[in-house]
Parts: C-alpha cells; sequence; structure tokens
C-alpha cells in the first residue's frame, strides 16, 4: 500500500518562510516524479511545483517562481517544498502527489497517481 505524508505546515507571518516534507512508502520512490499541489478555501486545487524522477529537472507554477523550492532525496524518500516569503495569498493545504510518469511536466499536468492528506499553511498578514 502507498503512502504519501506530508508535514511541515504551519502559521507564519507574511515574509515568512516554511519548509514542507513528504515522505512517501510502498513503493520504488526514485522511478517517478513528484509534485506540490495547494487548495486554498473556495478554490480548485491547483500546481505549484514539480521534480523529475532524478532531481534533474524542475517545474513550478509562475505565481511560485522564484520564491518556492522544490528539491527531492531518493535515498530518503522524501521530497521538500521551500516556501519563502510568504503572502497571505499563499494561504492552503498543501498537497504532495506522486506522480505516474517521470518527467516533472507529467506531474505538472496531472499524471498523479497518489495523494497525500495534505497539510495546511496559513499566512498571517
Amino acid at each position: 500500500q502507498v503512502q504519501v505524508v506530508e508535514s511541515g505546515g504551519g502559521l507564519v507571518q507574511a515574509g515568512g518562510s516554511l519548509r514542507l516534507s513528504c515522505a512517501t512508502s510502498g513503493r520504488t520512490f526514485g522511478l517517478y516524479a513528484m509534485g506540490w499541489f495547494r487548495q486554498a478555501p473556495g478554490k480548485e486545487r491547483e500546481f505549484v511545483a514539480a521534480i523529475s524522477w532524478n532531481g534533474g529537472s524542475t517545474y513550478y507554477a509562475d505565481s511560485v517562481k522564484g520564491l518556492f523550492t522544490i528539491s527531492r532525496d531518493n535515498a530518503k524518500n522524501t521530497v521538500d517544498l521551500q516556501v519563502n516569503s510568504l503572502r497571505p495569498a499563499h494561504a492552503a493545504v498543501y498537497y504532495c502527489a506522486a506522480g505516474r510518469a517521470v518527467t516533472a511536466q507529467a506531474v505538472s499536468g496531472g499524471q498523479v497517481a497518489y495523494w497525500g492528506k495534505g497539510t495546511l499553511v496559513t499566512v498571517s498578514s
């Protein structure tokens, strides 16, 4: 059984930073791309960032380029999202996505095999 578990969310002041982490088990982590999505209240889930199977390429939503950084550690089966310069507009439940394919672009397009339950990021102004 594949498990995807996020951690690291919380309350942060505007301008602050958080590091979200996602741990997976139950499948060969290093064979697939991984990503992060988010869903704010009243809005649809949207793509945030993705990373290829070996970490060689990354892909970001335009709204987070230069602010967020995705990385992975295939030895630890984890993928992290460093979120900097947080603004109230960034507040959402952040979901880790385990991809169906190897490329980051595939994850950005919704090719997700497994989802985590999400971690809440709240930003105070």
